[in-house]
């Protein structure tokens, strides 16, 4: 007899039925399912970096538009950090579009850019400085990355 807990996280190569109606692989969604809105590596490495900076901060502030990644309260500083695929990072390789449902996808993605803009725009309106720290950023040269929010961290708040 399989133990139950392996036996639900077994999938099968069936079709489920999306909700747009079309056919999307169960491995798909089991996949998708998989995929987290929060403590993403690109995440737990920018903080490790600002922790070790001497940086302290709130992580995944609900209360603030946008419920931003990282909040340094003290600088008055929010810190997004973009995935490349979800937020479709312009000119990344890590941002293609899918090959199927593509019209799903365009439609998914130009909704995450406009929510993007949106809470961008009102944390500016309260007073807030903010970041995009892309995932790319992080893989590529994560000093880089710490360095960039730094120096807004160093930089004089204009009155």
């Amino acid at each position: 007899m399989r133990n139950s807990k392996s036996a639900r996280n077994e999938i099968s190569v069936e079709s489920v039925s999306a909700i747009d109606g079309s056919s999307v692989s169960a491995h798909r969604s089991w996949n998708m399912s998989r995929i987290r809105s929060r403590d993403t590596l690109p995440e737990r490495k920018l903080r490790s970096l600002l922790h070790r900076a001497g940086l302290r901060f709130r992580v995944n502030n609900t209360t603030l538009p946008g419920k931003p990644d990282i909040v340094l309260s003290r600088h008055g500083l929010v810190v997004f950090v973009h995935g490349c695929f979800w937020h479709q990072h312009q000119d990344c390789d890590l941002a293609k579009l899918p090959k199927t449902r593509t019209e799903f996808w365009r439609e998914k993605f130009e909704k995450t850019r406009s929510r993007d803009q949106r809470a961008v725009f009102e944390l500016e309106s309260l007073g807030w400085r903010v970041i995009v720290i892309w995932e790319c950023e992080i893989e590529r040269t994560e000093e880089l990355a710490l360095r960039r929010v730094l120096e807004v961290v160093t930089a004089r708040k204009a009155p």
